[in-house]
């Protein structure tokens, strides 16, 4: 690949040179498939051209092994061609006009030519199939993804102003910004979700279109929402779209709880912009995030839990806010009305059970490390905090973290030095006493056969009270915690 300009450095234009010289390199490396693939259509009499992200991100030096592709061919047709070239093929999207297959590290999916509009009360959209090229870069949300390369001859076609909206950075629809949302109003969401992927700035028509539009997104499955949040959250530059989201009022609509964090200040400014706090909270968990991959082996790159954790974590401040006598601002238990309202929201948009507990968990336990004071905790508080972690703990040590935004540097590295602190003693402790899978000292089977009881309640009960032994007192040996059941036993 040639050197091209960052995408995400808004200092200055890309050079329309580097355009075309990304473009031409990326090309020639993935020439494998678009060469053969258009010489099989062009011999069945179609036409087939790469289309849409792969074009724009060859432009930008981006290399991918998806690739997407339009043709004239209905269906049946391409079906029968990819079943040729290809090792696998799927239809899944058949009723969309498309079809999908992978040879080797390829993956390619061949979507007729289409147009595709909303009914104003529908939130499924209305498929037809078109007859040319430029018809179905025209139904496409924005200019930088209405171009494509014709094949097998590669030529570049660009009739709405792609390339140069790409080397200014700028987000725009091909047509006008009303009659696109209008044909599929999850394009608003779309507009800030690329503007965060790409660092890219959102033409002020597209966010007048967006703002009159925004009840529009209301017709839109929560799935696709969910999808196109997901996305943009786990973008590299966040902010921009929630933003965008939240300056259009698209926010209001599908996450009503990020704007409500925009509190008006009291008279005295003696509390945090919330919603500041919260946007700089989540960049600073971004910058945390190779922790996870290196502490629990999560996959490098964007975590989405602990990302939404963060962008999350305060919104029960608005419902528990209050003004004290001498003016000073509290926000008692917003943890716990967060970690509600994060579940409801979450629930809402129709996200897994897994993702929904885990986010929530982490809302709720986000507070728990200021009862840490300078380090008094007992190994007990220390056991039951890296308990009630569990599976999170990993992603609560980088929203602990992230949630310090102090400008006082003394007061700041005080935090960080206290919470250095609290991770050695969980690591020495785990090394004592295996901290992430504590339970206690005698299981089920021991409990009834000392007890001389069969399966029940009372076996619970009795688990229960030895897991609390375990997590004040740490390891017993099977003599000492036998002796204790058994005097708790005898005292019920």
């Amino acid at each position: 690949m040639t050197d091209t300009p960052d995408p995400t450095d808004s200092r200055a234009p890309l050079r329309l040179v580097d355009v075309q010289a990304a473009v031409d390199a990326e090309l020639d490396r993935i020439a494998p498939v678009i060469d053969e693939l258009g010489a099989l259509f062009a011999a069945a009499g179609h036409e087939l051209a790469l289309v849409g992200g792969p074009v724009r991100d060859a432009m930008l030096g981006r290399a991918s092994n998806d690739l997407d592709f339009t043709t004239s061919a209905r269906p049946e047709q391409t079906d029968r061609i990819l079943k040729g070239w290809g090792d696998a093929w799927w239809d899944m999207g058949r009723e969309f006009g498309t079809i999908g297959c992978r040879k080797g590290d390829w993956v390619v999916e061949v979507t007729t030519y289409r147009s595709e509009s909303y009914d104003p009360a529908s939130r499924k959209p209305e498929v037809q199939y078109g007859d040319s090229l430029a018809g179905d870069l025209g139904r496409r949300d924005f200019s930088v993804n209405a171009m494509a390369v014709r094949l097998p001859g590669r030529e570049i076609e660009d009739p709405y102003g792609g390339v140069v909206d790409l080397a200014h950075r700028v987000i725009r629809t091909p047509g006008t910004p009303e009659q696109s949302f209008s044909d599929d109003p999850l394009r608003m969401m779309r507009a800030a979700r690329f503007a965060a992927q790409l660092g890219f700035s959102v033409d002020p028509a597209v966010v007048a279109a967006m703002t009159a539009m925004a009840d529009r997104i209301t017709i839109i499955s929560a799935e696709r929402v969910r999808d196109e949040l997901v996305k943009l959250v786990c973008a590299p530059h966040p902010r921009l779209g929630l933003e965008l989201l939240v300056g259009t009022g698209l926010a209001d609509r599908v996450l009503p709880e990020l704007p409500a964090l925009k509190l008006e200040r009291d008279e005295h400014h003696r509390h945090k912009d919330v919603y500041e706090h919260t946007l700089t909270v989540l960049e600073q968990a971004i910058d945390l995030e190779p922790r996870l991959a290196a502490r629990a082996g999560l996959p490098e790159g964007p975590d989405f839990v602990s990302r939404f954790a963060a962008l999350m974590h305060d919104v029960g401040k608005p419902r528990t806010r209050r003004f004290q006598d001498d003016g000073v601002v509290t926000f008692h238990h917003h943890d716990v009305v967060g970690a509600k309202l994060t579940r409801k929201r979450m629930k809402a948009l129709k996200f897994s059970n897994d993702q929904i507990d885990a986010v929530g968990d982490l809302v709720e336990l986000h507070l728990r490390f200021h009862g840490y004071g300078s380090g008094e905790w007992t190994d007990s508080a220390v056991r039951r905090y890296v308990r009630d972690a569990g599976a999170q703990l990993e992603r609560l040590h980088v929203l602990t973290r992230a949630d310090c935004t102090t400008r006082n540097k003394r007061k700041a590295d005080r935090l960080r030095r206290t919470y250095d602190d609290l991770e050695a003693r969980i690591d020495r402790l785990s090394a004592e006493e295996e901290l992430a899978s504590i339970r206690p000292d005698l299981d089920g089977n021991q409990i009834m056969a000392i007890l001389g009881i069969g399966p029940g309640r009372e076996v619970g009960e009795a688990y229960k009270f030895l897991l609390e032994l375990r997590l004040d007192n740490g390891p017993m040996s099977e003599e000492d915690a036998t002796a204790a059941l058994e005097e708790w036993w005898a005292g019920r």
